[in-house]
Formats: structure tokens, C-alpha cells, sequence
């Protein structure tokens, strides 16, 4: 053998191997589990509380209804949350599992009895009826290609101010979740602080409406600051927006911001002042 073709064989030889080495990476990666996490943060309503019960939280890899998977055993749930607290950054962790990489077509959230509602200005709960549909789940598309070895986090913001729907004058109230999923790995924030000026001194204002908008003037979400007020939006998608904060006898602020992926958009401290007659 001459040294023109051992020099041949040992480049065909080193390729096959190198080969071998990447593909050997690239199934140890695809056996390899997924991280999945899902937190649910709130777009509140005009509501004191808002008490839902969670007794499961499934997946599905697959088009059939025989495909559904819990997330974690029996004894993790039922999960008790009150929606109200989860604003300015709050947000509830609802699983945090490994399970196998894949496509995750859709997620559902099985709800439980003992939903309740207590009004602004009222100690008194009031159930919430709840569909049987909702307790067999409610259904989120994910579509969602996941790649063994990394961590997917899904953001599950609960817009309670669509999701409660009054029975007519009966003094009832219907529970239809309404609920909008985003991948924090594509998605951005915003947040804020919101103040009145009170014999010169900056006071942080709760309870004050802070709303988003698309480039469309089609309202996205909306949340309220809390006791520092502070507000946070998760979730959202890179573009620009436009941020309207708002309360009865103060003038309407409104800014366009933008948001880009991965980064949280300051909008910096807003100083609200009183409607003069």
C-alpha cells in the first residue's frame, strides 16, 4: 500500500468515525427527557378573589384521546389558588417535570369543585359553577417540538375578566376559563411602577388598571398593580405595544414600548395626577 491511499483509508476511516460520534451524540440527545415547566400568572378582573380548584394537569403526544398523560402522580393535587394574587410577577409553578422529548401537541388543566368568587367590597363567597366540560379538562394547543436535554417553560396566563360570566339577574356565576399559553423562550416582559405624588412624596398606588395594547388598539391583556405598585406582564411577544394605565379621577397615562425576546422592558415609574375640575 502506498502512502496516496493509506492516506485515503485513514481520512474514510476518521470520517466513519466522527460519523458514528455525532450520531451517537445526537441519539443520546433525543433519548434523553424534556423539561417541562408551566406557571400561571393572572389578567385579573374586578374581583376580590377568585378561587379555583386544580386536580390534574395533563399532556399529550399524540391526536387521540387516549393519549393523555398527567404530569405528576395522584397525590400532587388538587392544586388551591387564588387567581387575584397572581399579578406583578407572582406567578403559581404548576409542574416542573421531566418527561420524554418529543411533540407535546396540547396540554389540559382538569378543574375540580369548590370554584368560588367573593365581589370587591363583599366578605361573601360565592360558588362558581363550573361546566362539566371544564372538569374534563380544559384544552391548550402547544404544538411544541421538544428536544431532549432542555428546559421548556410555558407561561398560562389566566384572563379572569373573560373567564366569569354572570347567570343573568340569579345572583350566579359561570366559570368559563379562558386561558392564553406562550413559550417564555419566545416571548418578552413588561414592567412598571405606578405613583401619585402625595405633599411631594411618591406613594405607591394599588388597584390601578394597567392595560396592554397591539398595534391595532386590540387590548392583549391587562393586569393591576399590587400593595408597592408594581405590575409585570409575562409572556408577551416581541413587537411594539402600547401601555395605558388608568383609574377613576386620575388622567390616563398611555406610552408605546417595545418588547423584545428574552428581556424585560422597564417602563420605568409612572406618576399619575389628579383630574382638575
Amino acid at each position: 500500500m502506498n502512502f496516496k491511499n493509506l492516506k485515503s483509508y485513514l481520512v474514510i476511516g476518521i470520517s466513519i468515525i466522527s460519523l458514528t460520534f455525532f450520531q451517537s451524540c445526537s441519539d443520546d440527545k433525543n433519548d434523553s427527557p424534556s423539561r417541562v415547566q408551566l406557571k400561571l400568572v393572572d389578567a385579573p378582573g374586578d374581583y376580590e378573589e377568585v378561587n379555583v380548584v386544580i386536580t390534574d394537569i395533563q399532556y399529550n403526544t399524540t391526536d387521540s384521546e387516549e393519549g393523555w398523560q398527567s404530569f405528576a402522580p395522584a397525590e400532587a393535587y388538587p392544586i388551591e389558588v387564588d387567581l387575584t394574587e397572581l399579578i406583578a410577577g407572582n406567578s403559581l409553578l404548576l409542574t416542573d417535570q421531566l418527561i420524554p422529548s418529543g411533540m407535546m401537541k396540547q396540554i389540559r388543566l382538569v378543574l375540580g369543585d369548590g370554584n368560588t368568587l367573593k365581589l370587591e367590597g363583599d366578605d361573601t363567597l360565592i360558588p362558581l359553577d363550573t361546566p362539566s366540560a371544564m372538569q374534563s379538562g380544559l384544552k391548550l394547543n402547544l404544538n411544541t417540538e421538544l428536544e431532549g436535554g432542555f428546559t421548556y417553560t410555558f407561561i398560562l396566563d389566566w384572563v379572569v375578566s373573560e373567564s366569569i360570566v354572570e347567570s343573568g339577574n340569579t345572583g350566579k356565576y359561570n366559570l368559563k376559563p379562558v386561558i392564553k399559553v406562550n413559550a417564555e423562550v419566545n416571548s418578552g416582559s413588561i414592567s412598571g411602577t405606578v405613583v401619585e405624588n402625595i405633599e411631594d412624596v411618591e406613594t405607591a398606588m394599588e388597584g390601578v388598571t394597567v392595560e396592554i395594547y397591539n398595534t391595532e388598539a386590540v387590548k392583549i391583556t391587562d393586569t393591576m398593580t399590587d400593595m408597592n405598585g408594581n405590575f409585570l406582564f409575562q409572556g408577551l411577544e416581541a413587537g411594539t405595544y402600547t401601555l395605558k394605565i388608568t383609574r377613576e379621577g386620575y388622567n390616563e397615562y398611555s406610552v408605546e414600548t417595545t418588547v423584545s425576546v428574552g428581556e424585560v422592558t422597564d417602563a420605568g415609574t409612572v406618576v399619575l395626577t389628579v383630574v382638575t375640575p
